[in-house]
């Protein structure tokens, strides 16, 4: 089981050309810049374009198959579809939005009941309003709780928070993770953000040009160094911990992972909780030796296992911590004095960390 797909597209002077296949359930992220094809392959899927030669099956359904003549029409596909924009009816309250979705599926059909939904997007006081007076972020989120009405086989979501500012972005993120851990559906979720990908996925497809880069688990292509988004500002490795103990008095929470014990500032966790950890490259430094008297809590034993050039006069360094990868951003001078090649022993001193979930 899982979705495999393969699409050949021309429109004007771009092409897509690609093949993939990607596990059934949880959040695959289809990122790459602007032209790259990510809209396009979701509109293959979707069967709202139709590509010469193409494949496209859902756990086990047939949608698409040309070389068969079989292409199920897009409002016979069990999909739901969120876009930028939200794309409500203005004239119907939350609950006329809902109800509209809900109509789509015959009652015998419906895998995901709308208080389901409705209490997983937290909109239950929204009900009585009209569309037109909420903002971006609940819009977005009512859109998402209409395409999870028609209880898809497979979600679809075309960059939802591209629209929203920051504060916005900060409201509905929570509410996607716990689609992520509550729901029993694959997602395809496009996006251009690496802080979206790190913090939603688990499969991780990477596009160029229309062609496909690399595909897998995301925190392996993060930190790929033959990749893109082990470069530049927004580079980081993603790391599980379980979290072993808490110090309230500081704020702290304390997690075990492949590389040792991390202090994280967020005092709400639990013991025994699983967290998912962004640790950014550009929050790393690295020492020969263990360092005394710093005010740095996050010191790990690791092994350089690569470099690569970065931004003019930077080194992106590629670290086994026990078995986890991170990352750390160097000066090229840095790297010269410290002596930086795969096989030498050092110190990573890591300098923030981000609590995802």
């Amino acid at each position: 089981m899982g979705i495999t797909a393969s699409f050949s597209q021309r429109n004007g002077d771009f092409s897509l050309d690609v093949a993939l296949s990607l596990p059934g359930r949880g959040v695959t992220a289809i990122y790459g810049p602007s032209g790259s094809g990510k809209t396009t392959l979701l509109r293959c899927i979707a069967g709202l374009e139709r590509s010469g030669g193409g494949f496209l099956s859902v756990n086990g359904e047939v949608w698409q198959d040309d070389k068969a003549g079989v292409f199920v029409p897009v409002h016979q596909r069990p999909l739901g579809y969120v876009f930028q924009e939200a794309s409500l009816f203005a004239h119907l309250d939350v609950q006329g939005n809902l109800d509209y979705g809900l109509k789509r599926v015959p009652a015998a059909k419906r895998r995901v009941p709308l208080d389901q939904a409705i209490e997983l997007l937290g909109i239950g006081q929204l009900l009585n309003r009209r569309s037109d007076t909420l903002s971006g972020g609940e819009r977005q989120r009512v859109a998402i709780a209409r395409a999870l009405a028609t209880s898809p086989s497979l979600l679809l979501m075309d960059e939802p928070l591209a629209s929203l500012d920051v504060q916005r972005k900060a409201e509905i993120l929570p509410y996607l993770e716990r689609l992520h851990d509550e729901l029993d559906m694959p997602v395809l979720y496009v996006s251009h953000s690496p802080d979206e990908v790190a913090r939603l996925a688990d499969h991780l497809v990477l596009l160029a040009d229309g062609k496909l880069l690399a595909a897998g688990p995301a925190r392996e292509l993060m930190t790929r160094m033959d990749l893109p988004m082990a470069h530049g500002d927004s580079a980081a490795a993603i790391i599980d911990a379980t979290v072993s103990g808490l110090e309230p008095q500081y704020h702290l929470s304390h997690a075990d992972f492949a590389g040792g014990r991390i202090s994280l500032l967020n005092p709400k966790l639990q013991v025994g909780q699983r967290v998912r950890v962004r640790i950014q490259a550009r929050g790393v430094s690295l020492t020969l030796a263990r360092q005394d008297g710093s005010s740095v809590l996050n010191v790990f034993a690791a092994v350089v296992s690569g470099l690569s050039p970065d931004n003019p006069g930077q080194v992106m360094v590629s670290l086994d911590a026990g078995g986890s990868t991170l990352l750390a951003r160097v000066s090229q001078k840095s790297a010269d004095a410290l002596g930086l090649s795969p096989g030498k022993a050092v110190f990573a001193q890591v300098k923030g960390v981000a609590v995802l979930g």
